[in-house]
């Protein structure tokens, strides 16, 4: 049997992405040549590892017990030759990381500047997205996610600032018009601009003061997309179209600007920062280590 190293790492990133053009964009190839690199490793395996229709791509049990074996003896592959960038004067390879479009926006610009001046034969490839995805699977190093959305089985080391507070806010004009309210109560007679998760909820907004906390189901005319819109909330809000409920250092240049004004400050709920977060079961890829190595030292 004259099995490929190329063809078994192709056919776990079309497993891993269900389905080859997913697979083609997180390996950076094209998805005829992963088609095409699937096909001769069943081929020569002498078995279907992948079912495939029209709308989806799902392993066989065949392809599900080999995807079980080959992710972690790829990645030890992978971290074995790595282990040669240890020697070079400066690690070079590629970076990927998966963070929430909140890190990307207020995390990594203070870090990525420094990090790529550092470490100038290393890229850093960020992709940001706000569902809960497996690192691996998604064909990434690490990812940055808060406390109670961090895997199993991870190492986490804190990045960026250790509290946060979601702040709340509205166009001065607004609060003209329909007041400034004093209590958070008072929001459910006001226009509030809400946003969904992927998954289809609709969070409640949550304020603390004193011991005591507060989940407001608010109500408004506007509803976006967490994290991919929510510039269009502030957007929304800052022409007067309502109550804007968002990361403090999101708001904090309107706020400067005079463009919104902050609203039931006492009541903002605070929240511990976001952790880099990557398996703990094999050895660090250079590009990675140096990562952590450079986030643990800012």
């Amino acid at each position: 049997m004259n099995v490929d190293l190329g063809d078994l790492n192709a056919f776990v990133a079309v497993a891993g992405a269900k389905g080859f053009r997913d697979g083609a964009r997180l390996s950076g190839t094209s998805a005829s040549a992963l088609s095409e690199a699937v096909r001769r490793l069943e081929t020569e395996l002498g078995v279907r590892l992948l079912h495939r229709t029209t709308r989806s791509v799902r392993p066989t049990e065949a392809g599900e017990r080999l995807l079980e074996r080959l992710r972690p003896a790829l990645a030890e592959v992978g971290a074995a030759l790595d282990v040669v960038n240890g020697f070079r004067d400066r690690p070079t390879g590629t970076l990927k990381l998966n963070v929430p479009i909140s890190a990307a926006r207020l995390v990594l610009p203070s870090i990525v500047p420094g990090f790529l001046a550092a470490y100038p034969h290393i890229s850093l490839e960020v992709i940001a997205e706000d569902g809960f995805v497996d690192v691996l699977a998604a064909g990434c190093d690490a990812g940055i996610r808060y406390d109670e959305r961090l895997e199993q089985d991870m190492v986490a080391v804190p990045i960026g600032p250790r509290l946060q507070r979601f702040a709340v806010a509205a166009a001065p004009a607004y609060l003209d018009r329909h007041g400034r309210p004093q209590h958070p109560r008072e929001l459910l007679g006001h226009a509030c601009l809400r946003g969904r998760f992927a998954s289809g909820s609709m969070p409640p907004w949550e304020f603390e003061r004193g011991g005591e906390s507060l989940r407001i189901d608010v109500t408004g005319q506007l509803i976006v997309r967490i994290g991919a819109a929510a510039d269009l909330t502030v957007d929304a809000a800052i022409a007067g179209a309502g109550v804007v409920y968002l990361f403090e250092d999101w708001l904090r240049p309107h706020f400067e600007s005079g463009a919104l004004e902050p609203i039931l400050e006492p009541w903002w709920l605070r929240f511990p920062g976001p952790f880099l977060y990557y398996p703990g079961r094999r050895l660090l890829p250079a590009p990675l280590r140096a990562f952590v190595d450079f986030v643990r030292g800012t």
